[in-house]
């Protein structure tokens, strides 16, 4: 501590410096490769740090997909817990022993035994979460890149959104999620054929979920939606047909609030127009953002509220 003059404050003893910050963990500490010879410590190290034992071969693709993104997750958390890569071509008596039936299989390791373990490539989203379960997140910690790309095309960047879905689809190919959000961004770029022909190489399951379905009503409602000059034809008239194709338009163009909000406004004064055309367009719309989207819930609940 030091000292200073009680009448003017100036310093009487040069200051202490400030101590300075504990340098980032290498990578040599962090990441590790395991085998016979050391596994029996690092399961005693683990009663100091979570380990991260991560088991995979080399012939096995997806487990090249997931060790970077494991490998960069354990440098954010910067200590929190270590790396450990187990080859189990390599090492198959310790991955017998671990019961390692197929890979990737990442299992976290803390006071020598088994708390978690998950299989298979996950994407690194689902890997955060995962790991949030037992680690604070690092203050720090950058977008995800499912994140990123969902915050582009919602800025309408969806050149730099679709860049990021294709590289998560190469790294992914079985994450089918990930082909619908390319889809998506593809119908943002007025790239409606490119996006159907990629929903229709879905499974018939993934296909046909309430995602896909989604994706195919946007595009539908831009086929359906009135142009420009049908517009200005509708300039001046109020009636329930000028109404719904303004609506259309809004929807569209992604106004959705205010396509949603005409929508119902239109079923509220006239529910016979077009067989019930305001209700089915608002389900169609709730399919587009999809189940969790901030408006189809509310809207939701203003047409429950309507109905009944």
């Amino acid at each position: 501590m030091s000292i200073v003059d009680p009448r003017s404050g100036a310093p009487l003893t040069p200051p202490e410096p400030a101590p300075s910050p504990a340098a980032a963990p290498s990578d040599e500490q962090l990441i590790i490769d395991v085998d016979r010879n050391n596994i029996q410590q690092v399961l005693e190290f683990s009663t100091q740090v979570p380990v991260l034992l991560d088991c995979w071969a080399p012939w096995c693709e997806p487990c090249k997909a997931l060790m970077p993104i494991l490998e960069k997750l354990t440098r954010e958390y910067s200590g929190a817990f270590i790396l450990a890569k187990l080859n189990i071509e390599d090492n198959q008596d310790i991955a017998a022993q671990l019961g390692v039936r197929s890979v990737p299989d990442v299992k976290l390791i803390s006071q020598g035994g088994l708390v978690d373990h998950f299989q298979g490539a996950l994407p690194e989203k689902e890997i955060r979460e995962w790991l949030g379960r037992y680690f604070p997140a690092p203050e720090d910690a950058p977008a995800s890149p499912e994140e990123q790309a969902a915050e582009a095309l919602a800025q309408g960047d969806a050149e730099t959104a679709r860049t990021l879905y294709e590289e998560l689809v190469q790294q992914h190919p079985e994450h089918y999620a990930y082909q619908v959000e390319l889809a998506r961004t593809l119908v943002a770029q007025e790239r409606s054929k490119e996006a159907l022909a990629l929903l229709d190489n879905l499974p018939p399951e993934e296909r046909d979920a309430p995602p896909a379905r989604g994706v195919r009503a946007s595009v539908e409602f831009r086929e359906e939606a009135p142009t420009g000059e049908e517009l200005e034809a509708l300039a001046g008239r109020d009636d329930s047909e000028a109404q719904f194709k303004r609506a259309l338009r809004q929807v569209a163009d992604g106004q959705y609030e205010a396509g949603l909000e005409a929508l119902l406004k239109l079923m509220q004064a006239d529910r016979a127009y077009g067989d019930d055309a305001a209700r089915k367009t608002l389900l169609r719309v709730f399919d587009a953002l999809g189940a969790d989207h901030p408006l189809t819930v509310t809207y939701r609940r203003r047409l429950f509220t309507l109905l009944y």
